[in-house]
């Protein structure tokens, strides 16, 4: 036995159900580190460098940077900014409802010999019937609703060959202790784009809207670890 086993041993080191609750207790705390305040991936895109050729001095148009009399000015480009109008409802029901029913029966009448039937004790033997009932009826009903109104802007974040924009940018607002945040993203067809730079979201492909919060509020209508453990569809009772 080395040194260092020898010492473990006298101070005592958890061993069996032990060991495996402190290694619990040490995962449990791992995941409920503080999550990041901001995520790289919202980052806002920037636009790209201008590549023009240097005009001289007293030259009024920039290559790259123009803007059509004829069109509006909206976002086209990468880095351009677009204003989301979030007008989500869904409304999703469903019911079902199965009744069967079924009754059989059989009635078999004994043989008669000399004209009598077969008896014993004055009670008929060889006779016999059948006499079954069955039902069933079942129901069931589900119903889902989720609304949301809002504006968010957001940046162009890439721009494909046919001028469909990839479109993403997030909101924090920050109340209290609290904190909640919006995040959209999704392609937009630069025709769907309105005059006033906005497009609402029944518009946006694929798109991805999250509504969510962090903070002492947030915690607080969240389930624990073991309330979320028992609860979870894998157990088997």
């Amino acid at each position: 036995m080395t040194p260092t086993s020898a010492n473990a041993s006298r101070i005592g080191v958890p061993r069996g159900p032990a060991t495996l609750l402190c290694l619990l207790v040490v995962w449990v705390a791992g995941c409920a580190h503080t999550p990041a305040e901001y995520e790289s991936t919202w980052e806002p895109a920037l636009p790209p460098d201008p590549m023009f050729a240097r005009s001289g001095n007293g030259a009024i148009y920039q290559s790259g940077q123009d803007v059509r009399l004829f069109e509006n000015t909206v976002a086209r480009r990468v880095g351009d900014t677009l204003t989301i109008r979030l007008v989500e409802n869904m409304d999703a029901s469903k019911s079902s409802s199965t009744s069967t029913k079924k009754n059989t029966a059989v009635e078999m009448t004994g043989p008669t010999i000399a004209g009598r039937p077969v008896t014993i004790n004055g009670v008929e033997v060889l006779a016999g019937a059948v006499d079954n009932n069955s039902a069933f009826d079942g129901e069931g009903s589900s119903r889902q609703s989720n609304s949301i109104f809002g504006d968010i802007t957001v940046t162009v974040a890439k721009r494909w060959p046919n001028g469909n924009l990839f479109v993403r940018g997030e909101k924090w607002i920050t109340i209290n202790q609290g904190r909640e945040y919006v995040r959209v993203s999704g392609i937009v067809r630069a025709v769907d784009i309105e005059p006033d730079n906005t497009v609402p979201s029944t518009k946006i492909a694929d798109a991805r809207i999250t509504y969510a919060g962090r903070g002492a509020l947030a915690d607080a209508n969240r389930p624990g670890l073991l309330s979320r453990f028992f609860n979870s569809p894998w157990l088997p009772f």
